[in-house]
């Protein structure tokens, strides 16, 4: 019997990846009940990152630390044995903005500092940062002052939390950092290779996003700056065009030039949490997906990284999505064999959104019964099969169909 891997991202707003994972194995196994399914939910460091963790086996911590405009929210990290999973976006997010109001220039990434905390008191020797999703563009300023560091003014005041106040730092006092910071491994969970500041860097490309206007991206930008000044200055090193250092409105560069983190591809680590790459082996089949398909996803995307890995195993890929917005050309040169929707499968976007369970349900009971019919017509020298299309037409089934 076939053996599928389905490993999907979330569908952002919608459903989370472990849901949609278990919903297209419903379907699967529907399709075909004697297949071997493993679901692996997936991320790429952005919202979504402990939960993959925890569905590969971590234990979920949960705490209370400073949402991204100091309101207290509850949030978890991931830990199993010395190894520690942070989100950003689950504690200084777009999503814990309160009412959803927008502080372009005042919110925090000091959360994210107080989870790193913990897990530096709870003993890890190795913690993950995911840094997708970030509410703010303070810099890390906020988040090195949770582990100790002191951002002072001309007067030796400390300065007010956000990007606009990063203005107004002279002085970068590290004395105070975490005793065990240095002593750990940091690894920044990263899906971008922006530079802190200029047309590229993180206020310009992502402060709209975070509801800065052109006015407050100029401001933003040259407090920006100066803060790279500031950290040069006391380190001795000037990061701030190291490609990922406008991650997360700027937290990957306060990790990697402050507190020498190493950056790597956010789905490329959650790959090596989850042991998605063993179990690729002897797939049949492997599903991805995510709820929008574009071009962000082809960009290193989890799906995208899932297709990578999937096309160097020698699997063929599916992707499901509730859209696609790229052509078939497009989608297939990034190693995809066939791309599905759950608004072509339910009829409509609005049915699609009303109740997208089902819709993944029926796309992965398709999916298993075409797989399930070409292995066991399949033999060496085959010629590939015609399948019953969705409206009941008979088409030329997929190339992945045919594999021997």
């Amino acid at each position: 019997m076939p053996r599928v891997v389905i490993a999907p991202d979330k569908f952002k707003g919608s459903l989370s990846a472990a849901t949609v994972a278990t919903c297209l194995a419903v379907g699967v196994l529907a399709g075909c009940p004697g297949a071997d399914v493993v679901t692996v939910p997936v991320a790429d460091g952005g919202d979504g990152t402990v939960d993959a963790a925890v569905a590969a086996g971590f234990d979920r911590v949960r705490l209370r630390a400073t949402g991204p405009t100091g309101v207290p929210v509850t949030t978890s990290w991931a830990r199993r044995g010395d190894d520690a999973v942070v989100e950003l976006a689950d504690v200084s997010g777009l999503g814990r903005l309160p009412d959803g109001r927008a502080a372009p220039l005042s919110s925090t990434s000091r959360g994210t500092g107080e989870v790193i905390v913990a897990a530096l008191d709870a003993g890890c020797r190795r913690i993950v940062v995911g840094v997708g999703g970030s509410a703010g563009t303070d810099g890390g300023a906020g988040l090195l002052r949770a582990l100790g560091a002191r951002t002072l003014d001309a007067d030796g005041r400390e300065v007010a939390e956000g990007g606009a106040a990063l203005a107004r730092v002279t002085t970068l006092d590290l004395s105070g950092l975490h005793r065990r910071v240095r002593q750990v491994e940091l690894v920044v969970a990263c899906d971008v290779d922006n530079p802190l500041t200029g047309p590229h860097g993180a206020a310009a490309v992502y402060g709209p996003q975070k509801g800065a206007d052109p006015v407050d991206v100029v401001r933003l930008d040259a407090a920006l700056g100066h803060w790279a000044d500031v950290v040069a200055s006391a380190t001795g090193a000037d990061l701030r065009d190291v490609p990922g250092a406008g991650a997360a409105g700027g937290v990957g560069f306060a990790l990697t030039a402050v507190l020498g983190a190493a950056a790597r591809p956010g789905a490329e680590l959650v790959f090596e949490l989850t042991g998605l790459l063993d179990l690729l082996t002897g797939a049949d089949l492997v599903i991805t997906g995510e709820g929008s398909l574009d071009e962000q996803t082809l960009r290193g995307k989890a799906p995208a990284a899932v297709a990578a890995a999937a096309r160097a195993a020698g699997v063929p890929v599916v992707a499901v999505a509730g859209r696609c917005l790229v052509d078939p050309q497009t989608w297939a040169a990034a190693g995809f064999a066939d791309v599905l929707t759950t608004t072509d499968e339910a009829g409509s976007v609005e049915a699609s959104l009303a109740a997208p369970g089902p819709a993944l349900e029926a796309i992965g009971r398709r999916l298993s019964q075409s797989l399930g019919r070409a292995s066991r017509m399949r033999s060496p020298g085959s010629a590939a099969r015609h399948t019953v299309g969705h409206e009941g037409t008979t088409k030329e089934s997929p190339a992945w169909l045919s594999t021997p």
